[in-house]
């Protein structure tokens, strides 16, 4: 009995890598959204349901660690990592959902750069998680984290010069409210990914 306790460790890390791998994806789809409103219900309906997917990983997740005696990580850690993942595909999915609901007609291309930058931190995640399992990669691990804060920084100066340009130039208070909306959530994709990253820093320093 005492040995279906112990971890398989490599399981938490393709757990892991499946929920990155959700968030690409979902980055993905929300970028050829802001780039093509023409098929936008089922760009909605896809991201929805890699959300659903990354949920049912996430307490996958949480329901093995809750099973396991001893785990490759602190068990904070792992929890920290996981719901913390799982908040990129909420937010991805928020977006997806403000296009819709408020009837979004136009984009800009400040919504398209924050869009690109959403998939380049989910990438850069992916990249660095995928290490995860070794810490002999600790260093490639920690550049790879410093590019994801790099990007965020990228994306919390577009958030700052689109706000600008749209309070100088949009005549149309609604389409303001609305793209205002817009920007913040995908900013704060962006901002995720941060925090994750930040965790992901942490597990390196502690176990390197």
């Amino acid at each position: 009995m005492f040995g279906r306790l112990m971890p398989k460790e490599e399981k938490f890390f393709d757990l892991f890598n499946q929920h990155a791998e959700f968030c690409v994806k979902g980055a993905r789809e929300l970028l050829e959204l802001m780039k093509d409103f023409s098929h936008i219900e089922r760009r909605l309906h896809a991201i929805e349901g890699l959300e659903k997917q990354a949920d049912k990983v996430t307490y996958h997740t949480i329901g093995i660690l809750h099973k396991t005696f001893i785990t490759p990580l602190d068990r904070e850690d792992i929890h920290r990592l996981i719901t913390k993942m799982d908040d990129i595909l909420d937010l991805m999915e928020d977006a997806a959902q403000t296009v819709s609901l408020y009837d979004i007609q136009t984009i800009t291309p400040e919504a398209i750069r924050l869009a690109e930058l959403c998939l380049g931190c989910c990438e850069k995640l992916k990249d660095g998680i995928s290490l995860l399992h070794n810490m002999n990669h600790s260093r490639e691990i920690l550049e790879i984290c410093e590019e994801i804060d790099r990007l965020e920084s990228d994306a919390d100066h577009v958030m700052h010069a689109a706000l600008s340009k749209l309070f100088r130039d949009e005549p149309d208070v609604r389409n303001l409210i609305k793209l205002k909306a817009l920007y913040e959530i995908l900013e704060n994709v962006t901002d995720i990914c941060e925090d994750v990253a930040n965790i992901v820093e942490g597990i390196v320093v502690e176990n390197a």
